[in-house]
C-alpha cells in the first residue's frame, strides 16, 4: 500500500468551571510525588516523579497484583521458618500455619504484614528472591522504567526502588483487576487458618477520610520514610497519586496523608474528563488508487477520553491518506495522533469503514478468468 500524508487537524476544547487554582501554588513536603488519571495515564502533576527512591510497602501492590495474576487464589499456603521470622509489622504468623492465599492478600493489603508477604513469594517462586526477579520483568512489561524489587515486603535491601512515575503506572495496571479493587476497598476481613482465627482493619485512612476514595497502600521504612500511593474515583474520573518520602515520625506520617489530599483536590478540583472522540466516529475521508471508487470514509478505531484543564485543548492532527486497492472494511488505513498543549500524548489507529474492490484493467481480467474457473470446474 502506498500512503501520502498531508498534516490536519480538528480541534476540541475543554469547556468547564471549577475551583480553579494553580500546579505552581501545590506546594508538598514529599521529596517525590506524581498525580495521573487512571484511564489515559496522564500526568496532572509531578515533582522528582522519576528519581529512584525507596518505596517501602507500597511495593505491596505489585506483590499482590503479580499473586493474583500467576496463582490460584484458592490454594494453601504452608508458612516456613524464614517467613514467621519477619519484621513488623506482620500477622506472627507461625512455622507450618497453613492459610489460604487469598486471605494472606488481604492481611498484606489491609494490615501491610510482612510475614504474609514472603510466605506468599515463597509458596509461588519458591524463594523471595526469584519471585522479587519475576515482579521486576513483570514490572517492565508493564512500563515500569526504573524499578528492582528485592524484597517482597518492601523492606529496605540493596538496589530495592522504584519512582514515583513508576508506582504510578504499576497501580493503574493493578487497578484493573477486578479482585485487587475488591481487596484493598474491604473495610475489614476474618479468616481461619489450622491454627487461629484473624481479624483485620483496614490501615488505609484515606477509605474513610476522602470523598470517592478507592485505597490503595500506605508504607514506611527507615530510609523510605512515610510513603502512600492513593487513588479516588468522582463522576466517572479516577485518579493515581504517589508520595514518597513524606518525612519521618509523626511529622512525616501527616505530611504522607495531607500531600495526597492536596494531589487529589487539585486533580479533581482543576480537571474533568471529556470526550475527545468516539470508537466508530468518522474520522477523515480518504483518496484510494486503483479502486472501483474513488474516495471512502475512516472512522476512529477506539474512543478516547481526557482530563483536560480550563482553557486547555486537545488537537488531533489526521493524516489525509491515499491508499491503493483493495481495502476492506476494517483495515487500518492510518493514525491519528492526539496532542495536548502542543505535546503529542497517544495515538488511535483509523479503519476504513467500507470495502473497496480494486479496479484495473488487469485486475478485472483476473477476476473474470477465475469466475469462468469456477464455473467451468
Amino acid at each position: 500500500m502506498k500512503k501520502i500524508f498531508v498534516a490536519a487537524f480538528v480541534v476540541f476544547a475543554a469547556v468547564f468551571c471549577g475551583n480553579i487554582f494553580a500546579a505552581e501554588d501545590l506546594e508538598l513536603k514529599s521529596q517525590a510525588a506524581v498525580l495521573i488519571e487512571a484511564d489515559s495515564g496522564r500526568v496532572l502533576w509531578e515533582k522528582n516523579s522519576e528519581s529512584p527512591m525507596a518505596m517501602a510497602s507500597t511495593t505491596k501492590i505489585m506483590t499482590a497484583v503479580y499473586t493474583i495474576e500467576h496463582a490460584d487464589l484458592n490454594e494453601t499456603v504452608t508458612v516456613s521458618k524464614n517467613a514467621a521470622a519477619q519484621p513488623r509489622v506482620k500477622l506472627f504468623l507461625s512455622e507450618g500455619e497453613e492459610a489460604r492465599l487469598k486471605d494472606l492478600l488481604y492481611a498484606l493489603m489491609l494490615k501491610s504484614s510482612n510475614d504474609a508477604a514472603v510466605a506468599i513469594a515463597e509458596h509461588i517462586s519458591g524463594s523471595s528472591e526469584e519471585f522479587c526477579r519475576a515482579m521486576t520483568e513483570e514490572a517492565k512489561k508493564i512500563g515500569a522504567r526504573d524499578t528492582v524489587f528485592e524484597t517482597p515486603n518492601g523492606l529496605d535491601s540493596g538496589d530495592h526502588h522504584s519512582t514515583a512515575s513508576d508506582m504510578a503506572l504499576i497501580t493503574r495496571y493493578a487497578l484493573k483487576n477486578e479482585t485487587f479493587r475488591e481487596i484493598i476497598k474491604t473495610p475489614s476481613y476474618s479468616f481461619e487458618t489450622n491454627k487461629r482465627s484473624y481479624s483485620l482493619t483496614n490501615a488505609d485512612r484515606l477509605l474513610t477520610e476522602y470523598q470517592g476514595a478507592v485505597g490503595v497502600k500506605t508504607g514506611y521504612t527507615g530510609k523510605a520514610g512515610h510513603c502512600f500511593v492513593g487513588a479516588a474515583e468522582r463522576e466517572g474520573m479516577t485518579l493515581i497519586s504517589v508520595v514518597l518520602a513524606s518525612g519521618w515520625g509523626a511529622a512525616g506520617k501527616a505530611n504522607k496523608w495531607a500531600d495526597t489530599k492536596k494531589l487529589l483536590d487539585y486533580g479533581f478540583d482543576n480537571y474533568k474528563t471529556e470526550d475527545i472522540v468516539t470508537e466508530g466516529e468518522t474520522a477523515a475521508e480518504f483518496h484510494i488508487l486503483n479502486g472501483d471508487k474513488e474516495r471512502a470514509g475512516a472512522v476512529f478505531a477506539e474512543g478516547m477520553k481526557l482530563p483536560l484543564k480550563e482553557g486547555e485543548k486537545a488537537e488531533i492532527k489526521i493524516e489525509n491518506i491515499e491508499i491503493e486497492a483493495p481495502v476492506y472494511k476494517g483495515d487500518i488505513v492510518g493514525k491519528a495522533e492526539v496532542y495536548i498543549s502542543g505535546a503529542l500524548h497517544g495515538k488511535i489507529d483509523l479503519i476504513s469503514a467500507e470495502s473497496v474492490e480494486r479496479h484495473t484493467f488487469k485486475y478485472i481480467l483476473e477476476k473474470i478468468y477465475n469466475k469462468w474457473l469456477e464455473m467451468t470446474f
